[in-house]
């Protein structure tokens, strides 16, 4: 009797061929996804919802790690060799100085952890929202003489953005040698004409690649979410700000856009270089120019430049977190858009509520991506259950990244406290040991604080059962959003 091959039929053979490829994905992400909670995540997904999620696991799930870490690894190396002629670490004293700073000392794992040292004698500026971030950079910018080197993970064709293009073509018909990276995925809104109008103007632009394969084509995985630029090598920025109309606060209904930048000079902006370098040698096989300054101060502060990355040896961004708060001995104050800690983390903010330190967390009250706001969420109140107060802020969207350590460290930069910061994105933070910033910082996040509502335990009883689910099903696959 001939088989009947209707659509009946059909479909069943399709949702049992789904379910199948969904099985072999499971095995595959339990037998190559990096962390125990990401194959978790990946693996329980894919075998109860295969519909949903096969397709975005080969696109972002099929990483090839291994294979891209050793090639970014590679050409990291070559790097180096390349700017080993360059004697590009002048900076000896400045070095013995911090290495014998007892703030330091309480951190004696960074020397370990981190690949660039800490540095004395050093100037940071405290830049309070996109206003004035901007009006430093396009200051500096303006008044470049040599060297432009600017890094971004979005970069938007609107007012914000044309302002930055006109200014760097007018530096480049000035002779400045202008050097731009932005994202390919982070900056995938942005038009052809506008980086052509550039390219054409003399500027060196670049988007950062996610090399090998189809689906890498694709690969949301690796993405450079660094904020940087350098001026003559002599001045610096670093920061959670991005280029575009919304972190000036100008779209609803996230404005008004809370962020932070700083400006730096000293030593450490050749860290800054350094860092930008290794990212336009992995996107052009080129080193970009460098400037060292004829002289340095002969004081300031203490300095150290935390670029940290998928190919690192160490898990750098989780572990620097880890260790900062496991120094605290009086306060954590902490910052982030994003509140998604892996176990280390939130097991040292548990032991500092023990030890009797003030932790404090302050998230945003309006939520960009859904899903992230409701496995935050979920961490805020067991944050909350722990011991740590939760602050919520009201005005706007909050996406600095911010952390004040008792009254001398402070970390200001682009990586937030979530998975993809600690494990698959490419981040920078400048970490400062000085009291009087750390003062600032502190009456900055006192203001932050007053513009915002803690959270009550009675806030978790109003909850909804099916916020409540909506949370935890959120949680299940925050390893991998």
């Amino acid at each position: 009797m001939p088989m009947d091959f209707g659509i009946p039929h059909l479909f069943a053979y399709l949702i049992a061929a789904i379910h199948t490829l969904g099985v072999f994905a499971a095995v595959h992400a339990v037998l190559t996804v990096r962390t125990a909670q990401g194959a978790i995540a990946w693996a329980l997904s894919l075998f109860f919802m295969p519909y949903l999620t096969l397709l975005p696991y080969l696109v972002f799930g099929r990483s090839r790690f291994d294979a891209y870490i050793k090639a970014r690894r590679l050409a990291d190396q070559e790097m180096h060799r390349a700017m080993a002629a360059l004697d590009w670490r002048p900076w000896v004293e400045e070095a013995l100085a911090a290495r014998e700073a007892p703030a330091y000392q309480r951190l004696r794992a960074l020397s370990r952890l981190v690949r660039m040292p800490c540095l004395a004698n050093n100037r940071v500026r405290l830049l309070i929202d996109g206003e004035a971030a901007f009006a430093a950079i396009f200051a500096a910018l303006a008044n470049a003489r040599q060297v432009i080197l600017l890094q971004f993970f979005i970069i938007r064709d609107d007012v914000l953005g044309r302002r930055l293009q006109e200014l760097l073509l007018q530096r480049a018909a000035a002779g400045v040698q202008v050097y731009l990276l932005y994202d390919g995925i982070g900056s995938h809104a942005l038009p052809r004409p506008y980086t052509e109008r550039l390219r054409a103007g003399g500027v060196n632009i670049r988007a950062f690649p996610t090399h090998g394969g189809l689906f890498n084509r694709f690969q949301l995985n690796f993405r450079n979410h660094r904020k940087i630029v350098v001026v003559d090598g002599e001045c610096g920025f670093l920061g959670g700000l991005n280029v575009g109309d919304e972190y000036l606060g100008h779209r609803p209904p996230l404005a008004p856009w809370r962020d932070t930048h700083v400006e730096v000079s000293g030593p450490v902006v050749a860290c800054l270089q350094e860092s930008f370098a290794a990212d336009w040698f992995w996107a052009s096989q080129q080193l970009p120019p460098l400037l060292l300054p004829a002289i340095y101060p002969n004081e300031g502060m203490l300095c150290q430049v935390i670029d940290s990355g998928p190919a690192d040896n160490l898990e750098t961004c989780s572990l620097l977190f880890t260790e900062t708060i496991l120094s605290a001995r009086e306060r954590v104050w902490i910052t982030s858009p994003y509140f998604i800690p892996d176990e280390a983390l939130f097991a040292a903010l548990r032991l500092a509520v023990l030890r009797g330190v003030d932790v404090r967390i302050l998230l945003p009250a309006r939520p960009d991506h859904r899903v992230v706001y409701a496995a935050s969420s979920l961490y805020a109140f067991e944050a909350l259950r722990a011991g740590i107060r939760v602050f919520r802020y009201q005005p706007g969207f909050l996406h600095q990244k911010v952390m004040l350590i008792d009254r001398e460290v402070a970390t200001i930069g682009s990586a937030n406290l979530d998975n993809r910061s600690f494990r698959l994105n490419f981040e920078i933070t400048l970490l400062t040991l000085d009291s009087q910033f750390a003062a600032e910082v502190e009456q900055m996040l006192i203001e932050d604080f007053e513009q915002s509502r803690e959270l009550l335990a009675a806030d978790r009883k109003n909850l909804h059962r099916l916020q409540q689910l909506a949370m935890r099903v959120a949680r299940l696959i925050s390893p991998i959003l």
